[in-house]
């Protein structure tokens, strides 16, 4: 299994896309924002889900938790199946939510990435993306990592998403 955290817009889900071509054996893939798009459109606006602030804040509330927790042992008992899986993810409480992820894969073999973006460099991806709350990426570059433990890190600044993906596919047993 392969988690990649960074915060939005950094680069992740084009990685993603380009890991799945380059590593030989198949790979499912699977992201937060899959997630979150899953949730009743009434926990899209806060309501114990997630709430996205004006300024580019994200806050979860408990029935979002729950959930979380589910998918999240979902995930694990696909890996424990024997299915390869790589997670596009953005750990907005940095150390605790990879603990989260921890404990939902005991036992799974997992390659820790940390997907770092400049928050300037993001900030204008985002922009150009047009699907995301301004100021989200900016707010995220740095703090999805904070106490965070990774087996490889890779900068998306300046470096594209399949030389990124190179580099993670060579640490993949």
């Amino acid at each position: 299994m392969i988690i990649l955290n960074g915060g939005s817009s950094s680069g992740k889900t084009g990685m993603v896309r380009c890991l799945q071509s380059l590593l030989p054996d198949p790979w499912l893939a699977f992201g937060v924002d899959g997630f979150v798009d899953a949730l009743p459109a009434r926990m899209r606006d806060g309501d114990g889900g997630i709430e996205f602030g004006e300024d580019g804040s994200v806050s979860v509330g408990a029935d979002f938790r729950a959930l979380e927790a589910a998918w999240l042992a979902g995930i694990a008992a696909m890996a424990r199946a024997g299915a390869r899986i790589v997670v596009d993810e953005v750990f907005l409480g940095g150390a605790a939510s990879q603990e989260r992820w921890r404990e939902a894969l005991d036992g799974v073999d997992v390659l820790w990435v940390g997907v770092r973006c400049d928050s300037t460099v993001a900030a204008g991806r985002e922009i150009a993306r047009g699907d995301r709350t301004p100021g989200m990426a900016a707010q995220q570059a740095e703090i999805v990592h904070e106490g965070v433990v990774y087996d490889l890190e890779v900068d998306t600044s300046r470096t594209e998403s399949l030389e990124c993906a190179r580099a993670i596919a060579a640490h993949v047993r």
